[in-house]
């Protein structure tokens, strides 16, 4: 089997405050939305700014930290994979499709500590225990 990666990285802008939520299991789960920019000249060659929007997820002790230390405008850098989740809207019964990171590493850039960098992540170059278990769109109603 060829090897293959799925790794993303990012620095950005949180756009609102994480919210944190626990599965029925008791395992806390963060999400928060982060604001990456780009700077490019169109064909007339003035200047455009392009915003994407990323849907993160934390999970576990990574959660809690996200939730305790990040706030609205807080500059992250995230480490993590992507994960897509598919479900059949209730209504409609169409099927719907979302994408995330899931972070495996935050750290808080410029934060209130002086400009020293606050750094969560999951320890490094071991496995965790068992993988982020999987929520239903049921159990976290974001």
């Amino acid at each position: 089997m060829a090897k293959s990666v799925n790794k993303v990285i990012l620095v950005g802008n949180v756009g609102q405050d994480p919210e944190v939520k626990y599965t029925a299991g008791g395992v806390p789960v963060a999400k928060v939305s982060l604001a990456t920019n780009e700077r490019f000249k169109d064909r007339n060659e003035q200047w455009q700014d392009r915003t994407e929007w990323h849907s993160v997820v934390a999970w576990q002790r990574l959660a809690e930290i996200v939730g305790e230390y990040v706030r609205k405008g807080s500059k992250l850098y995230v480490e993590g994979k992507l994960q897509t989740s598919s479900w059949e809207d209730r209504q409609s019964g169409e099927k719907k499709y979302r994408t995330e990171i899931v972070a495996r590493e935050i750290v808080l850039l410029g934060s209130r500590d002086n400009g020293h960098e606050s750094k969560a992540e999951t320890p490094s170059g071991q496995p965790s225990p068992e993988p982020a278990p999987a929520v239903v769109d049921d159990d976290i109603p974001f």
